[in-house]
């Protein structure tokens, strides 16, 4: 039955794809301006090489959970480990956990969960921010380094107030299986300062598959921020924020649910542009993180006894400074030269089931800190202008990090230099068609994180060396992209559930994007990612890889009245080695094709109201992502059924209302 349903879907997808000309899709602006950006947001665009940019702010399609994972699938060559309703794992190119660098406000965030229940995107809540960047590869050395995969900036950017007044967003969703989010985002100020309070709330109950089972995965959550900023001219911002967020999340994927994520964030940056002819800008940041996690195996589900803990309570300590400044030497040189540091701090308590069953409470637990991680960093960033049209980027940051193991007799130590360099040339070319094309070559160096660590200590670093090689183009009615790269990794760490060790690896693969306006109402876009790994030394598929996705959509908006249509089809994935993988999870086997449907229609009665409703996964499919967590066993006796992979939610319906003031 589920192999002709998902034959049917697939069928469905296809030919709603092939006549999605009644469903067209968002923009923002006029009918005439065939410039501005949609407004229900189905794929990000590149906008300079190797950079995407994207507006949280803006609805999606297909609606995504309430967290930065969810957000980042949207973009190609992102993928999402499944757990449950909401705290999935962002992968990029096959690649996850500390090999994407995520920084929120130019900070790192780290969560608490020794098991990944809380990703550093499980505590961004992204409508509360004003914009997500990407930087793919190893193609910077500004924003941290050590990451082979991808840069993450996820930042807030309050802007200047030009004259006294209040500005703001407001909105709210409604959808299946209980969903509702709301946001208000209000800023008020003066030329001379501002203040901006955040608030925002996100629940869900568990949702249910396309066969109609219901999947353990209920979820609330909330957040609060405020912001104030001094700014005495155009170029000097100091602003100080605090942020705090509160959730619990049903997990389908294991044994446990997490109960408690309590996040408290403090920063304070400045920004001075234009301090002299050679300086055209200094920037420094503090910023003070910590995590209070809470995971059981009682709150959200039956007991079901057993030797295993009944409860874990990690928490998560971090502290961070950077100062950077961006020079000017000549008008054809831009050199930015920084420092950094880091101090993380990991703890745990724990509640046997034995102290469960007697009534023991955690809270009377003594915390026993396990790990801890210190970071310098030093790295300079040169951007030179050869001739017009062409232009040399590089630069090379150096690491040191030190990791010590807190809670064992003897603590082992680890202390390594890590090296980051690239250097890539872009090139402005006239072939009919104004086109930037660019080839880099990039070299990182990342050490084991905490949870690698604490698989295998003795793990190595990984060395990573990564070539890139792409065009843009931009025109009145066409604009696309092609990034491809290829990757050597030496020491690259696999784990299991119970080890870790180091092999050789490759990767190769690349997103392409086109978007083409076939009148001023009307835009046609298409994307692919494909993701390619091999261990070599074992002469074995990487595992955790996820498959050739493409998506094809169609976009209608007459400055009015807005729809839109959306196919996003996936191959299947037989490449995987069973049992291995990174931090987030292992393989589980082979995962058939399967394609979905989504459509939006949407109305602006009035300048800054925005009303939008669509269905996602239209034809009700059965399926689950290739990279996604085992369904827990210990739900049965809940009720839930066990399948291979955490299934994805069956058909959705929301209605989403937007104010801007």
């Amino acid at each position: 039955m589920r192999t002709i349903k998902t034959a049917r879907s697939l069928a469905g997808a296809l030919l709603a794809g092939a006549v999605a000309a009644p469903f067209p899709a968002l923009g923002q602006g006029s009918g005439t301006d065939l410039q501005l950006a949609p407004v229900v947001v189905t794929a990000p665009r590149t906008e300079a090489p190797l950079e995407v940019e994207t507006t949280p702010k803006n609805p999606r399609m297909p609606v995504p959970p309430n967290d930065g994972a969810g957000y980042l699938k949207s973009i190609p060559g992102f993928a999402m480990i499944r757990k449950g309703g909401i705290d999935g794992d962002p992968l990029f190119r096959g690649q996850s956990g500390s090999r994407l660098n995520v920084l929120i406000d130019g900070s790192p965030l780290m969560g608490g969960c020794g098991m990944r229940m809380d990703p550093p995107t499980a505590y961004v809540f992204p409508e509360s921010f004003d914009r997500i960047t990407v930087l793919k590869g190893p193609q910077s050395v500004i924003h941290g380094g050590s990451a082979p995969g991808a840069t993450v900036l996820i930042e807030r950017t309050t802007r200047r107030f030009a004259e006294p007044g209040v500005r703001g967003d407001a909105s709210a969703l409604a959808g299946s299986y209980g969903r509702n989010d709301q946001l208000l985002d209000a800023a008020a100020g003066t030329p001379d300062g501002y203040v901006r309070a955040i608030g925002t709330r996100s629940h869900s109950d568990d949702y249910r598959d396309g066969s109609g089972n219901r999947v353990h995965s209920a979820y609330n959550r909330y957040s609060g921020a405020l912001l104030a900023g001094w700014t005495p001219d155009a170029d000097t911002t100091l602003e100080g924020s605090a942020e705090i967020s509160r959730a619990r999340a049903a997990y389908a994927d294991r044994m446990m649910d997490g109960t408690k994520f309590d996040r408290e964030s403090y920063r304070l940056r400045f920004r001075r542009e234009n301090l002299s002819p050679l300086v055209a800008k200094a920037q420094a940041t503090l910023s003070y993180d910590y995590v209070d996690h809470v995971m059981d195996r009682f709150t959200l589900r039956p007991w079901t006894g057993g030797t295993a803990s009944a409860l874990n309570n990690p928490d998560r300590t971090g502290f961070a400074a950077r100062t950077s400044a961006e020079l000017t030497p000549s008008d054809r040189l831009t050199l930015t030269v920084g420092l950094d540091a880091a101090r993380d701090l990991h703890g745990l308590r724990t509640l046997s089931a034995a102290e469960f069953l007697r009534g023991v409470g955690v809270d009377g637990k003594k915390r026993v800190l396990d790990m801890s991680f210190t970071t310098i960093g030093g790295f300079a960033e040169a951007a030179l202008d050869l001739a017009p049209g062409s232009r040399l980027i590089g630069g090379y940051r150096l690491n040191h990090v030190t990791t010590e193991r807190l809670n064992v007799a003897n603590p082992p130590r680890a202390a390594e230099a890590l090296h980051n360099a690239f250097a890539r040339y872009e090139h402005d070319v006239d072939l009919g068609l104004p086109v930037t094309a660019y080839a880099g070559i990039g070299y990182t160096e990342r050490a084991p994180d905490y949870w690698e660590r604490t698989r295998a200590f003795a793990l190595k670093p990984e060395r990573a060396a990564q070539v890139d090689v792409g065009a843009l183009h931009r025109s009145e009615r066409w604009r696309g992209s092609v990034a491809l790269f290829a990757t050597s990794t030496a020491d690259y760490i696999l784990l299991s559930s119970t080890t870790g060790r180091n092999v050789d690896a490759a990767m190769l693969g690349g997103e392409a994007e086109a978007e083409y306006r076939v009148a001023p109402s009307w835009t046609v876009e298409a994307s692919l990612a494909y993701v390619w790994g091999q261990n070599r030394s074992d002469d074995r598929p990487l595992p955790q890889m996820p498959p050739l996705e493409g998506r094809v959509g169609l976009r209608y908006d007459d400055g009015e009245f807005l729809a839109g249509a959306l196919t996003r089809l996936a191959a299947a994935q037989k490449r995987y080695d069973i049992g291995w993988g990174n931090i987030v999870g292992t393989d589980v086997g082979a995962n058939p094709a399967f394609a979905t449907v989504s459509l939006n229609v949407g109305w602006r009665p009035k300048d800054g109201l925005l009303l939008a409703a669509g269905v996602d996964n239209l034809f009700d499919t059965t399926y689950a992502e290739s990279v996604s967590r085992a369904g827990s066993s210990s739900l049965m006796a809940a009720g839930y059924p066990t399948t291979m992979r955490v299934n994805e939610p069956g058909r959705t319906i929301w209605v989403k209302g937007k104010l801007t003031f």
